[in-house]
C-alpha cells in the first residue's frame, strides 16, 4: 500500500513539473501595471480633474516565463511633460500612439503590447499663484526625567511655497505641521512630520524635519542680597531677612556660565503692603531655564 502511494505521488510531481514547464514556454496574454513618473512639470503648474494617473494597466503577449518577470518586477515609465505644456493653461494630452510607443520601448523584444488602459492620458492644467508662508510645528514634546530642552524645536524649512488660487492663498498666513508627539526625549531627536496642507492647495514639499535637543539639567544655588524698588525718597526700609536663597535650573553643559551677577532678587514696595513683601527673581542669562527663591515672602519695616 505504501509503495502504491509513493508511486502515485511521484507521478503527481512529474505531471506538475511537465505542466509548469509547458506554462513557462507557452505564449499567452496577461495584464500587468506600468508605474508612471512625470518629469519636467514647472512648479507653478497645477493639475485639474483627477490629475495625472500614476499607473497604466497594459495587456501584453509573450511566453509565460517573460510574463512572470513583469509581475515580479513592475515596469516603470517616465513621461517628460515639457513637450505637452505650452502657455499658462491648457490640456496635457499624451496620445495613444505616443503612449503605446513609450511602453513598447520598455518591454522585452519578444513581448507584444496588445492594449493599454487608459488608451491615452488627458489632464487639464493651469498656472497657480505662489505664496511663501512661515512653517510652524504643532507638536507635544515630553522629556525624560531630569532633562530639559535646549532652545525651541528647529524645522528643516522655515518658509515654504504654497500654490493655489489667489483668493484661497490670501487666507493662509502660516503652514502648520500635523499634530505629533515626541516622548521620553533625552538627546537630539529628528522626526519627519507631514504638513497640514489646506485642501485645493499644494506645497513645494509635503513634510519637514523637526529637530529637538535635550540635555540633563542640574541646579545651582546662590545666597543673594535683596533689592527693593518703590521706596519713598525720605524713607529707609529694613528687610527680614535681607538675603534669600536662590536655586536656578541650568543645563549641565552651561553650569559654569551661570554666575551670581546674572540673578537679582527684587521686592516691590507699595503703600498697600503693611508688613510683608513678595520676592521676585530677575535673571537675564539665557542658560537659566527656571528659578526658585526661599523665602518667597519677607517682612519689612519702613523707617522715616
Amino acid at each position: 500500500m505504501r509503495k502504491e502511494i509513493l508511486t502515485f505521488l511521484l507521478f503527481v510531481v512529474m505531471a506538475a513539473a511537465v505542466w509548469y514547464g509547458h506554462a513557462l514556454n507557452s505564449v499567452r496574454n496577461t495584464r500587468v501595471p506600468v508605474l508612471i513618473q512625470y518629469a519636467g512639470k514647472p512648479g507653478a503648474i497645477g493639475l485639474g480633474g483627477e490629475g495625472l494617473p500614476d499607473t497604466v494597466m497594459i495587456e501584453v503577449r509573450d511566453a509565460g516565463a517573460r510574463l512572470n518577470s513583469y509581475h515580479r518586477e513592475p515596469l516603470h515609465l517616465t513621461i517628460d511633460l515639457r513637450q505637452y505644456i505650452h502657455g499658462e493653461q491648457g490640456t496635457i494630452h499624451v496620445p495613444s500612439d505616443a503612449l503605446r510607443r513609450s511602453i513598447s520601448d520598455i518591454l522585452q523584444g519578444t513581448s507584444r503590447l496588445i492594449e493599454t488602459t487608459p488608451e491615452e492620458i488627458v489632464c487639464p492644467y493651469f498656472t497657480e499663484q505662489e505664496k511663501r508662508v512661515p512653517v510652524a510645528s504643532l507638536g507635544t514634546i515630553r522629556l525624560a526625567n531630569e532633562y530639559q530642552l535646549i532652545g525651541e524645536p528647529v524645522l528643516s524649512k522655515q518658509r515654504i511655497s504654497l500654490f493655489g488660487e489667489e483668493k484661497e492663498l490670501a487666507e493662509v498666513d502660516t503652514l502648520y505641521t500635523v499634530a505629533f508627539e515626541m516622548n521620553d526625549v533625552s538627546d537630539t531627536v529628528v522626526q519627519r512630520v507631514p504638513l497640514d496642507i489646506p485642501r485645493h492647495m499644494r506645497a513645494e514639499q509635503d513634510s519637514v524635519d523637526v529637530r529637538v535637543i535635550a540635555e540633563r539639567f542640574t541646579e545651582k544655588k546662590f545666597v543673594l542680597p535683596l533689592h527693593v524698588t518703590g521706596v519713598p525718597e525720605n524713607c529707609h526700609i529694613r528687610l527680614f531677612p535681607h538675603e534669600v536663597e536662590v536655586n536656578v535650573r541650568v543645563g549641565i553643559s552651561h553650569f559654569a556660565q551661570v554666575q551670581a551677577t546674572d540673578i537679582r532678587p527684587v521686592c516691590h514696595y507699595s503703600p498697600e503692603r503693611k508688613d510683608k513683601l513678595d520676592v521676585e527673581i530677575q535673571y537675564h542669562n539665557p542658560h537659566i531655564t527656571a528659578a526658585w527663591v526661599y523665602p518667597s515672602v519677607v517682612e519689612f519695616l519702613l523707617e522715616q
